[in-house]
């Protein structure tokens, strides 16, 4: 074999031993290279996440309104008679009751009046007889018995203006209520037809409470006008008086201009005086009463790019992402008209980054609280 030859086969010996070691390559890279990264990454641990039990419930259908308060009554009471005040038989701002004595009004120049009242009436009744007895025995005219007659009853007549009087020197409570500060004192001469009243009386028991109702609200409450379930509840706010369910009174039958809502004014029954005339309430417009209706603690609904959703915890520990129609709240519950059934398992809280068919350790959330804390107030309005 003569060099060339000896040269060639060098070579090519070589070259096969250089495609080995390639093919050698290229198959570790399929083994271990792209089998490594057809792995991916390790999978992640499941998130801890608080759940609640979906319930239901029977709950209010209610409209959330703020309002005021004002007397059932009020009376200004005045004088009717003109003479001097020589009592004051109240305390300003006591309770009083209709027919309790609150000024005296000297009584002597209408005692007098009336005494010569009945004086004449005495007199005319006496010459009335005297022409009736002529007017049997036919001695008198017609015309004379006429005219003892109209004195007769003339005089009467002046007898009971005179008692009217003097009994309106006693002023009396018109109505059962607590009284305001007086206007007058002992020793002040008062007289019809004033302007200031002696001193108001309002009536607090029942009180009134006056609302709004927005306009796109109305036909939803027209609808339930005549419901039996319809009912107001008032309360104030921190007076640690639960909130009193009163009856709708009243609804205007215009919505006022320009502020787009409608008067409403319900009857509240106030016998501990808790409510005070023109106090700041909050009141719950009960229309109906929602038979079982779905609840889901507040914190379990979510808003998405999609709406409200919120997660459901399936059997296996993997999650379902509901789109849900949410409602009204009751207390730290939500009714949830559409989306989820009762008997299923909700997350309420620990939502952060997770994702539908993400496994979850699931805890049960304390029943009262719902995973949510403390609710904002110790009262709530049923």
């Amino acid at each position: 074999m003569n060099e060339a030859q000896q040269s060639r086969r060098r070579f090519g010996f070589g070259a096969k031993a250089t495609m080995v070691a390639l093919l050698a390559l290229v198959v570790a890279y399929f083994i271990f290279g792209r089998g490594k990264k057809a792995g991916g990454p390790p999978e992640r641990a499941p998130r801890a996440v608080l759940v609640a039990k979906v319930t239901t419930q029977d709950v209010p259908l209610y409209l959330d309104e703020i309002g005021t308060t004002a007397p059932f009554e009020t009376v200004d009471v005045k004088p009717q008679v003109t003479g001097q005040i020589i009592a004051r038989e109240f305390t300003d701002g006591a309770e009083v009751k209709k027919g309790d004595l609150l000024f005296r009004i000297d009584a002597r120049p209408y005692e007098a009046t009336l005494a010569a009242a009945k004086a004449d009436a005495a007199l005319a009744q006496a010459n009335l007889r005297r022409m009736t007895e002529l007017q049997a025995k036919n001695v008198t005219a017609s015309q004379e018995m006429d005219t003892a007659r109209a004195n007769a009853m003339r005089t009467e007549a002046a007898v009971a203006s005179a008692q009217v009087n003097l009994d309106f020197c006693s002023i009396r409570a018109p109505i059962d209520g607590r009284i305001g500060l007086r206007n007058v004192d002992v020793g002040n001469v008062v007289s019809p037809g004033g302007t200031t009243p002696l001193v108001t009386i309002q009536g607090l028991d029942p009180i009134y409470t006056d609302f709004t109702v927005a306009e796109p609200d109305l036909p939803l409450v027209r609808s339930y006008l005549k419901n039996p379930n319809l009912k107001v509840m008032t309360d104030a706010e921190d007076d640690k008086v639960e909130p009193r369910s009163g009856e709708m009174y009243f609804i205007d039958n215009a919505v006022q201009p320009g502020a787009g809502t409608v008067k409403v004014r319900a009857v509240t029954p106030n016998p501990d005086r808790a409510l005070w005339p023109s106090q700041f309430v909050r009141v719950r417009l009960v229309l109906d009463n929602l038979k079982d209706a779905t609840l889901v603690p507040g914190g379990a609904v979510q808003i998405g790019q999609n709406g409200p959703y919120v997660f459901v915890v399936k059997p296996d520990s993997t999650l379902d992402l509901r789109q849900v129609k949410p409602g009204q709240t009751h207390g730290d519950l939500t009714v949830i008209n559409e989306g989820v059934r009762a008997g299923e398992m909700v997350v309420v809280s620990g939502q952060l980054q997770l994702a539908p068919g993400a496994k979850v350790v699931a805890k049960e959330a304390d029943a009262a609280g719902g995973g949510q804390g403390p609710p904002e107030r110790t009262k709530t309005i049923q």
